[in-house]
């Protein structure tokens, strides 16, 4: 039997799960997603990929501002849900809501917890280095990203991976694991483990402070940053050019051979000194511009020894 779902989601991260709830038949009555924002040039209201999604299925779109009321209960509850399906939806279920649905509310998250809790796992997990990252199914509680684990896949991180593509590889993987999870809950056979005491760390959201490119670390962790920065908000340095420096953003580079002065340029493929052992970039964005590779970059604004990024 098709199980009735409530789904919460709001980015693109989230689509593929409702994509996937959807087409082995389960029955989606309602979703729950973040109310539209203002985007582009003419900052019209501009509704979340998963309201896009849901609204071409003909599913019920619904966009509180909140889930603490009696009101927001009553509708919730009002679906006669078996359980609700929640990716990445951005606002917090209070006790009341999660203990609605008699099966209970499971989160799809793009971590192996109880590593990386919390708002920017896929960044973290590129930032710090990590050699795995992976997707878990989570029966959910009050904590943050507490709750008892039902499912895992993993996923190896190389260090060519930015974060958006660690993003689109998991997005798949999660829904795929989410359908699975909601098939072995329907013939009740879902089975749930205590998260580990150790080992708990937290993804603090990305904050535009971080992005500053520090050329004096290592090369690896020079890359890891601007990786898992990558393409949002995007690690930034500066060209110093003939006027003010400008701020470019660095969206992917590879390891290179070389030494020097951190942030010198030693050749003119753009490969540059870090701490120890150097970088070369390979995508980059000015301000105001889109991405674009170094080989372009460089024939508008050749770019050689001696300069120095700052």
């Amino acid at each position: 039997m098709p199980l009735r779902l409530i789904f919460m989601g709001t980015p693109d991260f989230a689509v593929p799960t409702l994509l996937e709830l959807v087409s082995h038949g389960h029955e989606v009555v309602a979703v729950y997603t973040r109310a539209p924002k203002p985007a582009g040039r003419g900052m019209k209201l501009q509704p979340t990929p998963v309201e896009q999604e849901a609204r071409r299925l003909g599913i019920p779109v619904l966009t509180p501002t909140t889930l603490k009321t009696p009101e927001a209960l009553e509708e919730f509850r009002s679906y006669n849900a078996d359980a609700a399906v929640v990716v990445a939806y951005g606002m917090i279920l209070p006790q009341a809501i999660l203990d609605a649905p008699p099966l209970g509310c499971f989160n799809l998250h793009g971590s192996l917890l109880p590593r990386w809790r919390g708002a920017a796992p896929i960044n973290r997990a590129i930032m710090a280095g990590d050699a795995e990252s992976g997707v878990m199914v989570m029966k959910m509680d009050i904590g943050l990203d507490t709750g008892d684990v039902a499912m895992a896949e993993r996923l190896t991180i190389t260090d060519s991976m930015t974060a958006s593509d660690l993003h689109d590889a998991l997005a798949p993987l999660g829904a795929d694991l989410m359908v699975r999870a909601m098939a072995a809950l329907d013939r009740g056979g879902l089975q749930l483990q205590k998260q580990p005491e150790e080992g708990v760390t937290y993804a603090a959201k990305i904050d535009k402070s971080e992005a500053r490119i520090d050329w004096a670390r290592p090369a690896r962790d020079v890359l890891r940053h601007i990786h898992g920065l990558s393409p949002f908000p995007g690690a930034w340095c500066e060209f110093a050019g003939d006027g003010e420096p400008a701020r470019v953003k660095i969206l992917r580079c590879e390891p290179a051979k070389g030494s020097g002065a951190p942030g010198e340029v030693l050749d003119d493929r753009l490969t540059i000194a870090c701490g120890d052992g150097a970088i070369r970039i390979v995508e980059l964005q000015r301000a105001g511009k889109g991405p674009m590779k170094s080989a372009d970059f460089l024939r508008g604004t050749p770019v050689k020894p001696p300069a120095r990024l700052g």
